[in-house]
Parts: C-alpha cells; sequence; structure tokens
C-alpha cells in the first residue's frame, strides 16, 4: 500500500513501513512541511496514498467534506514512535487492508482499533 506519512510523525516510519512492504513517503519528502491538511489530503488522494497521521483533524475532514478517500490511518495515545507501536500499525494495516484501499479511517492505539467506512456521516 502506498502511504503518506504526516509531519507529526517521524521519518523512521518511512523505514519500518517500507519493511512490511509498504511505499511510504513522508510529507517532508513531498510537500511544504507548512501546507494546510486539505492539501495533504489532496496529495493523498491523487497518488492513492492513505494518509497515515497522530493528527485528529484528518478524520475531521472526512466527516465534514462526507468524502470517500483518502483513507486514513490515524494513531492514537502519547507512543508514537514506531520502536514502541510499529507492529502494531503494520499488524493493522494487514488486518484492515480491503478497507483501507476502499476507503475508511481507521483509528488505533494500543488497546483497541476502530473502522469506519468511508463517507463518514
Amino acid at each position: 500500500m502506498k502511504i503518506l506519512v504526516d509531519m507529526n510523525l517521524s521519518p523512521l516510519w518511512c523505514d519500518v513501513l517500507r519493511g512490511a512492504g509498504h511505499e511510504p513517503r513522508h510529507w517532508s519528502e513531498v510537500g511544504d512541511p507548512r501546507a494546510p491538511d486539505d492539501t495533504i489530503m489532496e496529495w493523498a488522494r491523487a497518488s492513492g496514498s492513505i494518509v497515515f497521521t497522530h493528527d485528529l483533524d484528518f478524520g475531521a475532514i472526512l466527516w465534514a467534506t462526507r468524502a470517500s478517500g483518502p483513507s486514513v490511518l490515524q494513531l492514537r495515545g502519547d507512543e508514537v514512535l514506531p520502536s514502541v507501536v510499529g507492529t502494531l500499525v503494520n499488524d493493522a494495516l494487514l488486518r484492515f487492508q480491503a478497507e483501507l484501499q476502499s476507503g475508511a479511517l481507521l483509528v488505533l492505539d494500543q488497546n483497541r482499533s476502530r473502522i469506519r467506512i468511508l463517507p463518514l456521516g
């Protein structure tokens, strides 16, 4: 899967995701670090990428716009380093691959995961 790693997550995520067979790009490689979230969403949609973020705004954008894509993987909690939750994220990407490829919001923390099919609302 193509995955766009948001600025609020470490570029180290790209190595972890690539190691699991994904095609990650960190936003700092492809766009302005100060770009608004809707610009990031549009780039992800155009490139067929899933947005991987720690930012709640992406879910809110999906809700407000009733968009059918791009998919968003929202990592919740205080621990967001790949050394701590990398296996959790890669397992969730595998488990919810079909939903994410079709359009979904996946909210993931160390205790549970919740998936919502797009569009929301």
